[in-house]
């Protein structure tokens, strides 16, 4: 391993890749210590120690916990996520952006691309304005700015700075994808999350010192990080593969075609996306509840009941939660993946699957394995999303909430990471990094 390490950095190339996303991580993460002027941090980050398990907290964590410090990337990658996914959804409900993603060519998927990148500045203007009104009502109408904080002035400077942290975030994602190693915005918010780990194992291990938390609790967190550790690495490669078999042709005195092949379809193919959204949404009324005020048993022990039932720790939650998981799954499996397209284009590529006529049988039997691994797919996310709420209340530790969603993001990523050094290596015919 060492070995092979040191010759991935004697390949120069290579090791100017590596050095320059280390560079960018190193930029984003002064970035995340700059707060933006006119806000008072100390307050703001004590609210949201009260709204660590609400839609604020999962964004906290996705930002490596700039979003609580409102610094000049709080904002994070949310904003370009969010118009990736928007411009996705589009390109499926609009003909002109369908034809231009599948026929555009290389032309094409940079207008996609410059589409993109205006969304996410818009975007990033709409939630940097949300954010400062955030900031500007407070807790309980007292604001969290500063004395010099209140005007117009103030509030541009604390929006536009939002914005440009977001829009600034982007382009090194981008740059990291052409010039460093691996997907540029998968890196940062890799970066993001990692950031976090230190602070939460320190924190573990100061409430266990204390006594407030026993020492079978913190190993039952340890040994279940690393059942979904294993769990994650055994999935996110898993991919059925269906037998596909091309037809001989003769074309002039050569004959063509007659090989073998398959069709992989991944177990996990939508990744992490139904789990944030799930989340997201599953959250949205606690969130809510939050902004109105957290009930008293003794103001109203109805609505105190009801908060209580539908909080982050709830079984009620837990089921919604993982249902919505399962339905995201199936939604973005079925954008990803068209059994008819594939049927379509196998049979102009003069290919069929063995016992299956071209045409709809092709798409149904298509279609049903798409479903059953689909199913397993959603279920081991489910699973995974599921497992630290249930931890975390055995434990009762309330900040597992969101780390099965860390977990997912970066093992994945660190994996892609891998298989791109691992590439880039086999390209100038070393040893694989995984050998």
């Amino acid at each position: 391993m060492l070995k092979t390490l040191k010759n991935a950095w004697g390949i120069e190339e290579l090791r100017k890749k590596i050095l320059f996303t280390l560079f960018i991580i190193l930029v984003y993460r002064l970035g995340n210590a700059v707060p933006v002027p006119y806000v008072n941090t100390t307050m703001l980050e004590s609210y949201f120690n009260t709204v660590n398990n609400t839609i604020l907290g999962l964004w906290n964590t996705m930002s490596g916990g700039s979003f609580s410090m409102a610094t000049i990337f709080a904002l994070s990658i949310q904003p370009y996520i969010n118009a990736s996914i928007i411009i996705q959804l589009l390109t499926i409900a609009i003909p002109a952006l369908e034809r231009l993603q599948k026929e555009g060519g290389e032309e094409g998927r940079k207008k996609i691309a410059s589409i993109t990148r205006y969304t996410t500045v818009g975007i990033g203007l709409i939630m940097g304005f949300a954010y400062y009104m955030l900031i500007k009502n407070g807790v309980n109408g007292q604001s969290m700015l500063t004395s010099d904080g209140v005007g117009v002035w103030p509030a541009i400077v604390i929006i536009m700075t939002f914005m440009a942290g977001s829009a600034l975030i982007m382009w090194m994602g981008e740059q990291v994808t052409e010039f460093g190693v691996g997907n540029g915005i998968s890196i940062i918010l890799f970066a993001s999350i990692i950031a976090r780990f230190p602070s939460s194992i320190g924190t573990m291990i100061t409430n266990v010192s204390n006594g407030s938390l026993a020492w079978w609790a913190l190993a039952l967190v340890i040994l279940g990080a690393l059942a979904i550790i294993v769990l994650i690495v055994i999935v996110n490669d898993a991919e059925r593969r269906i037998p596909v078999q091309y037809s001989k042709r003769v074309v002039g005195r050569k004959l063509y075609g007659g090989q073998s092949t398959h069709l992989p379809m991944k177990v996990n193919m939508s990744g992490v996306l139904p789990v944030i959204f799930a989340q997201s949404i599953a959250s949205l009324p606690i969130t809510v509840w939050t902004f109105i005020g957290i009930p008293t048993k003794e103001e109203s022990p109805v609505a105190y009941a009801i908060y209580n039932a539908i909080d982050t720790k709830s079984i009620i939650y837990m089921v919604v939660y993982f249902i919505m998981i399962i339905g995201f799954s199936y939604f973005y499996s079925s954008i990803q993946f068209n059994p008819v397209e594939i049927a379509n284009n196998l049979k102009k590529q003069g290919g069929f699957i063995p016992g299956f006529r071209p045409g709809k049988p092709t798409v149904d039997f298509i279609r049903k394995v798409l479903n059953k691994i689909t199913l397993f797919g959603a279920i081991y996310l489910g699973i995974v999303a599921i497992c630290p709420l249930i931890v975390g209340k055995i434990v009762g530790n309330d900040h597992l909430a969101i780390g099965g969603t860390s977990v997912i993001i970066v093992v994945g990523v660190a994996l892609e990471t891998v298989k791109a050094l691992e590439s880039q290596m086999l390209m100038r015919q070393y040893k694989g990094f995984l050998e």
